[in-house]
């Protein structure tokens, strides 16, 4: 994967396929695909627990 500094965010409200959407545009164009939403309740999970 080239390191070009395009970044794409897909905005929008709950469970309208933007994970989805996401996935396919990212395998079809080689990008790298991270799920922000994931993350985020990772770390909440961990900041709560301690």
């Amino acid at each position: 994967m080239k390191k070009n500094g395009l970044i794409i965010a897909i905005d929008g409200p709950a469970a309208v396929g933007k994970s989805t959407l996401a996935k396919l545009i990212a395998r079809e164009l080689g990008f790298l695909y991270i799920d922000t939403g994931a993350i985020y309740r990772a770390t909440t999970w961990k900041v709560l627990k301690n």
